[in-house]
């Protein structure tokens, strides 16, 4: 047990280090193509920050461990909509752009809908199939690609970055260099989370479902988390809100997309309340960014209290 809590410490921190100089390197490549902060957030941020969790959902995957990768992606969602737009926001309120609150979020909850209907098959008496198939797994890459094309279409029309700041930029061959070595931590790093993450549920007899709800994914959201309170803290809150809905698109449209293809996800320990609370979280954010298109703090003060309750339900009925 001691063994694993400390291999579990170890892979997060290789994750987030990872994660970081992956996102550092792949902004610096973004930056030199001159793309808005919206659209680094819902791109280029969004696939640094959500590569734990699509490295540690595949490889659970392919270990056998398919409630973990469900889970972590179902609970990741979760975090980023709740916690970590909530913590934002109550340090500083955060601004959303017209076009952020008419296409991308409905595109956010349009992605957990569609989740929970390939889901809801394993709650019906009539229907016996329980897992999302490979052919479920290109739909959603099918969808991906669409989201993708209609932001980078966007792109086009969007003010370009400020490149004025006095920061030294980053080589092109050290930008590459810290992607791929961020990469290759990822892998390593998820790897060893997942080994511990499953013998510390085996040990405490608690179903892979839930520690892929709340352990798992409370690390592999903390890149999310770090990046949208600091760029909320320095009034970047485009690259925040970017960061949490691209996050959430990438988790179930790419993640559980690929990982589907490469092996068919069969569901037991999700049930329809995680299921419901992602779209709640979804529809909660939604439904304040349209407060005169700010989330003020005691809006983000709201979506954590709801996060807070949840994990406490998930806990009291472990």
């Amino acid at each position: 047990m001691v063994i694993n809590i400390l291999l579990i410490i170890l892979g997060i921190a290789m994750v987030l280090f990872g994660a970081d100089r992956l996102t550092e390197g792949a902004s610096e490549l973004a930056r030199r193509m001159r793309m808005s902060e919206m659209v680094i957030g819902l791109t280029v941020v969004a696939f640094g920050t959500s590569m734990p969790e699509f490295v540690i959902s595949l490889n659970s995957a392919l270990k056998g461990s398919t409630d973990l990768a469900v889970g972590n992606v179902v609970g990741s969602n979760i975090f980023n909509t709740l916690l970590i737009v909530g913590v934002a926001a109550m340090v500083t309120p955060i601004t959303i752009k017209k076009e952020t609150v008419k296409r991308d979020c409905p595109f956010g909850l349009f992605a957990s809908v569609v989740l929970l209907i390939l889901c809801i098959d394993r709650l019906s008496p009539v229907i016996r199939g329980n897992h999302i198939s490979r052919i479920d797994g290109i739909s959603l890459l099918v969808m991906f690609a669409a989201f993708m094309y209609l932001t980078l279409k966007d792109a086009k029309n969007a003010d370009s970055i400020d490149t004025s700041s006095q920061q030294k930029p980053t080589s092109l061959r050290l930008s590459i260099v810290y992607f791929l070595s961020g990469l290759g931590l990822l892998i390593w790093g998820s790897d060893i989370f997942v080994d511990a993450a499953v013998g510390v549920a085996k040990a405490l007899n608690v179903s892979e479902s839930v520690i892929g709800l709340t352990i798992v994914a409370f690390g592999t959201s903390l890149p999310e988390l770090a990046t949208s309170v600091v760029a909320a803290k320095k009034g970047k809150s485009e690259m925040a809100i970017g960061n949490v809905v691209g996050s959430n698109v990438f988790n179930i449209l790419w993640i559980l997309g690929c990982t589907a293809v490469v092996c068919p996800l069969t569901i037991h320990g999700i049930n329809i309340i995680d299921l419901a609370m992602m779209i709640v979280s979804m529809t909660m954010f939604w439904l304040f960014s349209y407060t005169r298109y700010k989330i003020e703090r005691w809006e983000g003060l709201m979506l954590t209290l709801v996060f807070v309750a949840y994990i406490a339900f998930l806990i009291a009925n472990a």
